[in-house]
């Protein structure tokens, strides 16, 4: 499909730039697909639509201070790394800021000297494997010299870091947060799980792909970067129980999506397994792991609309995504969220 058709006007002032005070007081657009009906409601009045017995799927990585501003040894020119994904020890593939004059070899420091790290390996679009050398223990050396990698759609850093956590985040080493995730505090999990509701939790480190904005004309041309994830043998003995029985499985966020329907669609039922996915969720594709989805309003033309797409249908997407415009939502990483859910038949979905 060409990317255009997953394209919407969106005015700039509709991008949240901070989080609510109050996490699940954002917006909530409810949307039952089999239906095409749509309800404005609050988040927390997620409780009305959650069932008992329902299995809520969480992504419990933690975010790390991964951008680092330093400057290169040889020339003291600036310089700006971005952590994405820990290859081995302490060697990090990372995405570099004018990364032409990064080569293998290179130097670079931040603070005072307490970190640096040596260019082991270049590859295509700004990549580097980089070596890093400190003293101490790494995170917490990030966690005094790194600042968060906020989307470049936010201007300015939080004031507080965990703004930029979910508050269930367990598992460092994602470049970016599972945002839809956002709007749970622990009050509400409380709630839901008082409902009967079951709590899984899984773990997929967010990278590259987060960033990556689509760059080919046809989705059938488009790669996905590899990213790692991990599911233990209680949250897959709890799912596949849950399939089995036909009792719902409610994916929060879209990393939640990718990790369920990789290994689903990989193994024919949940395995514990700690492995890589490349997976491009669009129309097209047949939903098999995942009942219903919480997640936030995304980027025009990115892999995160074709993905809701796949799930509901892009006409009907765009419509809801104009809706929301027109009921003032806040869009993306900060912004509002919509829940969806009800049976659809996915051998329309090209066409819906």
């Amino acid at each position: 499909m060409d990317i255009s058709l997953f394209d919407f006007p969106l005015p700039e002032s509709y991008i949240a730039q901070t989080p609510l005070k109050n996490r699940d007081e954002a917006k909530l657009m409810v949307i039952d697909r089999e239906n095409r009906t749509i309800e404005h409601k609050i988040f927390h009045d997620i409780l009305d639509y959650l069932h008992p017995g329902d299995v809520l799927v969480r992504n419990n990585t933690k975010v790390i201070p991964a951008r680092l501003i330093g400057e290169k040894v040889e020339t003291h020119g600036k310089v700006e790394v971005l952590l994405l994904h820990q290859i081995e020890g302490d060697v990090w593939e990372c995405l570099v800021g004018n990364a032409k004059s990064v080569k293998v070899g290179s130097h670079c420091s931040f603070g005072n000297g307490e970190l640096t790290c040596e260019c082991v390996k270049v590859l295509d679009e700004g990549i580097r494997h980089m070596r890093f050398i400190y003293e101490g223990i790494f995170l917490e050396v990030l966690d005094q010299l790194g600042q968060m990698p906020l989307p470049p759609y936010i201007k300015k850093q939080c004031e507080d870091k965990d703004d930029y956590q979910t508050v269930y985040a367990k598992i460092p080493g994602s470049a970016a947060a599972p945002t839809a995730g956002f709007h749970f505090t622990e009050e509400l999990f409380a709630k839901v799980r008082d409902k009967g509701v079951i709590i899984v939790d899984i773990t997929l480190n967010i990278g590259l792909g987060t960033f990556r904005p689509v760059k080919v004309n046809d989705t059938k041309d488009h790669v996905m970067h590899s990213e790692t994830y991990e599911i233990d043998q209680k949250a897959a003995d709890t799912l596949n129980k849950a399939k089995e029985e036909h009792r719902r499985i409610i994916a929060i966020g879209t990393t939640s999506v990718r990790t369920l329907e990789s290994c689903y669609k990989k193994h024919g039922k949940f395995v514990a397994t700690h492995e890589a996915t490349n997976i491009f969720i669009n129309p097209g594709y047949v939903y098999e792991a995942v009942d219903a989805l919480i997640t936030n309003f995304h980027l025009p033309k990115s892999t995160l609309v074709m993905l809701v797409s796949a799930f509901m249908g892009r006409k009907w997407t765009l419509h809801c995504y104009q809706e929301a415009i027109d009921h003032d939502y806040r869009f993306f990483s900060f912004g509002d969220a919509m829940f969806i859910y009800g049976p659809y038949d996915y051998s329309k979905n090209l066409n819906d």
